[in-house]
């Protein structure tokens, strides 16, 4: 049997959204003859015009099940676009019993879509809507009522419709579920690096830590963070962030959150999501160069997992990455460095999915090979 084709790689920027969908499908190789499937993000900039992009991509393609998002910045192999209106797309070709296209509003069908055998785990890339309030919910849900593993990202805050499955949706959750019979292989590499030791809440009320270790919360906070920043707490601002390890896992699996506020006199510190008591936690840092030399692990991993050229891949990356983080197109270039010139689309958003959770500032890459 012949080894599968690459999928063909086509983005560009242009003057508009549907200028440079048209551009991106010119400047893309020619799809396998069996292609069937096709991902297409875009910048934020041209999400306003997502329906007559994708009009335009199945038309021209002549592909009808297409999958993706708006993202805040959008990337392909090598690439980053931010700023403009930027459109990437990956066309690739799988059996069409193999996968199932999800559609965000069809929530009580998500167990009849499981593709191959329901008790083998499949495989999602999926997008979900930041503006819903149960998107935490949301995702563990997902992966259980599907039995997926899945990857994927939070679309823009700032567009309404920003989803693709099959057509432009919105809201929950819409992707794509692969049978397991479709090989991937999917890495996870974190932007920040814990500063203390693992702690526990001990008194919490919601998102408020009251205290941490048996001691006010605010206290632990400026132990953790150490003088140079407790004396200057402005400074802390988007430099430290409280990290959930994962339960049963060590200090390399966590998930972040913000902190959305402090108060000194009562000594309480806020965190971007619901706190338990006895729940395990820790304070972080953003780091360039530990983000460096995690994105670089991970990738060395994957590399060494895999032993082969993979055929195609789809990167979600979180939007304090990228030039936010690192130089520009220095996260791609990173990528394509260790991995070679894999045909690679995938977007900046504002939260990344990686198994059954949402995390934040990390990187979630996967291949398929």
């Amino acid at each position: 049997m012949a080894p599968a084709p690459r999928f063909a790689l086509g983005h560009a920027a242009g003057s508009d959204g549907a200028a440079a969908a048209i551009a991106a499908l010119r400047g893309s190789p020619t799809a396998p003859p069996s292609a069937n499937l096709g991902f297409v993000y875009t910048s934020q900039e041209a999400a306003g015009e997502l329906p007559n992009i994708l009009k335009i991509l199945k038309r021209e393609s002549g592909i009808k099940d297409w999958v993706g998002a708006a993202g805040i910045g959008l990337c392909a192999t090598g690439t980053e676009y931010f700023r403009r209106p930027a459109v990437a797309t990956l066309i690739g070709a799988f059996a069409d019993d193999t996968f199932r296209v999800v559609d965000s509003d069809k929530q009580k069908t998500w167990k009849k879509l499981h593709p191959g055998p329901a008790d083998e785990p499949a495989f999602g890339i999926v997008h979900g809507d930041p503006s819903g309030s149960d998107i935490l919910q949301l995702v563990p849900t997902f992966a259980e009522a599907t039995n997926s593993f899945l990857v994927g990202g939070l679309t823009s805050p700032e567009v309404g419709h920003g989803q693709v499955a099959g057509g432009v949706t919105s809201g929950g959750l819409s992707g794509v579920l692969f049978a397991s019979s479709v090989a991937v292989a999917t890495g996870l590499s974190q932007g920040c690096s814990p500063i203390g030791p693992i702690r526990r809440v001990t008194e919490a009320h919601r998102n408020v830590a009251i205290k941490i270790d048996g001691k006010p919360a605010y206290d632990v906070f400026l132990e953790d963070i150490g003088p140079e920043l407790a004396t200057n707490l402005r400074r802390a601002a988007g430099r430290i962030f409280v990290a959930f390890p994962v339960r049963g896992s060590d200090r390399n699996d966590y998930v972040v959150r913000n902190i959305v506020g402090i108060d000194p006199e009562r000594k309480l510190v806020g965190i971007g999501d619901l706190l338990e008591d006895g729940q395990p936690v820790m304070f972080c840092r953003r780091d360039v160069e530990t983000a460096r030399t995690d994105l670089r692990r991970m990738l060395g991993d994957l590399r060494k997992r895999t032993k082969k050229e993979a055929k195609g891949a789809i990167y979600c990356s979180c939007v304090a990455r990228g030039p936010h983080l690192f130089d520009e197109q220095e996260e791609m270039a990173m990528i394509a460095e260790e991995l070679g010139e894999v045909p690679l689309v995938g977007f900046y958003g504002s939260g990344e999915i990686s198994h059954n959770r949402l995390y934040t500032q990390t990187g979630v890459l996967s291949l398929f090979l």
